[in-house]
This record gives C-alpha cells, sequence and structure tokens, in this order.
C-alpha cells in the first residue's frame, strides 16, 4: 500500500480528524489513536487503527506520549490553538526530538486570528468562508450542506493533502513540518469556483444555475415520493431531457432565458410527479441527459453502478470503499474497529514500559485499558 511504513499519531477528536486518519490507515499507514483515559468515544471513523489511552494532564503520561512521537511520522492534532502549547506538546517541543515529524494541526479556526481560541462546528466554520451564504433555495435561509464541506472537505480531506505533500517533501530535505490546516480556510479553498465566478452569480441564493433556479440543474418529486436529479446543463443533454419528458425541443433554444425559468420548473414539475422513480429511470435509461434517481444510502449501496465502490463491516453494512483506486499501490482497508484503549498494553512495551509499570500507571489513571481486552494479561 502507498503508505506503508509511515507511522501516525491521531489524537482523539471529532469528525475531521478522524476521518483524516482513517484515510491514512486505509492506504497503509499505521495509525495510533491516542484517546482519553476513562472516556467514551462515538467516533465511527475508527477502522484499521490501533487505539491507546493516555491522560495527557499528567507529566508522566506526557513524557510517554513524547517518547512516543520520537517514533512517529505524523501527528493529528485537533485542539484549538494554544492548547498543546499549555500542555507542553507543541510543535517546538516534539520537532525539537524528531525533526522529522510532520506536525498536522486541524482545527476550526486556524494558529492565528482573534477567533483562533473560540469553538465552532460546521455551520460556523463554513458561514465565515462565505460559502453558507449561497446555500439554499429562493426565498429562504441559508442551508448548511449537513457537515460535508467544513468538517470534511476542507477539513480532512486540506489535512490529508497537507501531510503527503509534507511528507514527499520530507525525503528531499529530511525535515518535517508544521501544517495549519483550518476549516475556514479549507472551505474557502474549496469554494474557490464560486470565488472566481462572481460574475456569473447574477440573482439572490437559489435564483441562479447551480443554485436550484435553473429548472434544468434541479430535484423533482416522483409519484411515490421519490426524487429524481436533473442536471443537463449542456444543450445536447437538455434537448434529450425535454425529449425523456415529452416537451417539444424548440423550448432548447431559449434554455438560458431566465425570465422563463420559474415557469418551465412548474411544469417540469408537474411531468416528474406523474410517474413513479422507477419509471423515470426506465425513461432516461438510454438518454444521456444527466437525470438520475436519488438514492439513499442504502439504495446506493445496492445500486450496480457501485457494486465496487462499498466494502462490508463488521455490523454486515456496507461502507464506502476508499478513493481515489491506485493502480499500484491500492487501499486495502482493515475492518478492525479496536476497543477504547485496545492496544495500550501492546504500544507501550514497544517503548519499554515493563508491565509492572504498566500496572501502576493503569491504577493511577495515567493511562487506560479496556475493562475486558483479549490482549492484556494484566
Amino acid at each position: 500500500m502507498a503508505l506503508r511504513g509511515v507511522r501516525v499519531l491521531e489524537l482523539a477528536g471529532l469528525a475531521p480528524a478522524p476521518f483524516a486518519g482513517m484515510i491514512l490507515a486505509d492506504f497503509g499507514a499505521s495509525v495510533i489513536r491516542v484517546d482519553k483515559v476513562q472516556r467514551h468515544t462515538i467516533d465511527t471513523l475508527a477502522r484499521g487503527k490501533k487505539s491507546i489511552c493516555l491522560n495527557l494532564n499528567d507529566p508522566r503520561s506526557s513524557a510517554l506520549f513524547k517518547r512516543l512521537c520520537i517514533t512517529g511520522d505524523v501527528l493529528i492534532e485537533p485542539y484549538r490553538a494554544g492548547v498543546m502549547e499549555k500542555l507542553g506538546l507543541g510543535p517546538d517541543v516534539l520537532m525539537a526530538s524528531n525533526p522529522r515529524l510532520i506536525y498536522a494541526r486541524l482545527t476550526g479556526y486556524g494558529q492565528k486570528g482573534p477567533m483562533a481560541h473560540m469553538a465552532g462546528h460546521d455551520i460556523n466554520y463554513l458561514s465565515l468562508s462565505g460559502i453558507l451564504s449561497m446555500l439554499g433555495r429562493k426565498g429562504e435561509n441559508p442551508i448548511p450542506p449537513i457537515n460535508l464541506l467544513a468538517d470534511f472537505s476542507g477539513g480532512s480531506l486540506i489535512c490529508v493533502i497537507g501531510i503527503l505533500m509534507a511528507l514527499l517533501r520530507r525525503t528531499e530535505t529530511g525535515k518535517g513540518q508544521i501544517i495549519d490546516a483550518n476549516m475556514v480556510n479549507g472551505a474557502s479553498y474549496i469554494g474557490t469556483f464560486l470565488h472566481s465566478s462572481r460574475k456569473f452569480w447574477t440573482g439572490p441564493r437559489g435564483t441562479n444555475l447551480l443554485d436550484s433556479g435553473a429548472p434544468f440543474y434541479e430535484t423533482y418529486a416522483t409519484s411515490d415520493g421519490e426524487y429524481m436529479a436533473v442536471g443537463a446543463i449542456e444543450p445536447a443533454f437538455y434537448r434529450n431531457l425535454l425529449k425523456g419528458l415529452g416537451f417539444e425541443e424548440s423550448l432548447a433554444d431559449n434554455q438560458f432565458d431566465q425570465s422563463g425559468w420559474e415557469k418551465l420548473k412548474e411544469a417540469f414539475s408537474r411531468t416528474f410527479a406523474g410517474k413513479t422513480q422507477s419509471e423515470w429511470v426506465a425513461v432516461f435509461k438510454d438518454l444521456d441527459a444527466c437525470v438520475t434517481p436519488v438514492l439513499s444510502l442504502d439504495e446506493a449501496a445496492q445500486h450496480p453502478h457501485n457494486r465496487h465502490s462499498y466494502i462490508p463491516t463488521q455490523d454486515g453494512t456496507l461502507a464506502p470503499a476508499p478513493a481515489p483506486r491506485l493502480s499500484e499501490s491500492p487501499a486495502v482497508p482493515s475492518d478492525c474497529q479496536s476497543l477504547l484503549g485496545g492496544h495500550t498494553e501492546e504500544i507501550l512495551s514497544e517503548i519499554g514500559v515493563s508491565k509492572e509499570e504498566l500496572k501502576r500507571l493503569v491504577k493511577e489513571k495515567v493511562v487506560g485499558i479496556p475493562i475486558v481486552s483479549p490482549q492484556s494479561s494484566l
């Protein structure tokens, strides 16, 4: 796998950091998630990782963490600016002992600026980036796209890109570097197209070409309560859309005349409401019109086109397969979901912690192990 031999320490946090760590694990990195002692986790993005529980507020635990970082290639840190410095674990300390360490800081507001120390979530980062103002229908409040854009796109993916670039640079210099991957900056960067094409967004939210204003870039309800997605932007596809719906082809001549969009959208809505989703799928099966069914998560996993895009999980469900697909060093995702602290004993023994010392550290809540662990002899 592409990242075999890369050792990653991931400080446990909310969704963006776990997803970044999971991507690295899927492509072969050895990822150790550093969890807190006696804390539950709702992390659902832990496949392929090992877990160690440390109480970083205790100097003895911090010392163990420093020893782990000496052997690491990458650290993913999800705390607000200044938190790691207060723990005595900032980049100046850890990189002094390991100059090859890539210290990835994945935060909401970044390391500098008046909001760097403030809390936030995807909706806040997205609002500050300007992108949220463009999402939503005409006359309605802006609508956040769950937490995909800032947390995962602007956060996790941008962070992973930074880590990979830093790993590549290290092959030339032998030195690591600090990565400031913050979600406001990341979401803004993801939205570069929106920033650079403002002259095309002439109307209010929900009235433009790609924000549900155009009748040929919209979702429509079907007679069975399902939906079809239409993205017939190019004239050739628009003509096929009109053909499939039974409309006159001459309407294609005025495709981009916005004065007729609202009335045409109403007509399209009435037409789509006349058949079930499966009937519309059959209509457009051989028409290249950029018309597809809106599938649920379960339906998407079962769709014939996606048969190579999902992998089985331990609980019997299907999960998205890693992307992209590499021809020479593809991802081989693990189905392992480790117990919280399930590898504490194993990992600490690798840096010379004896069983007697570990027993004492567990008793004093400096480190943690699972209540039931087949790997533990304590």
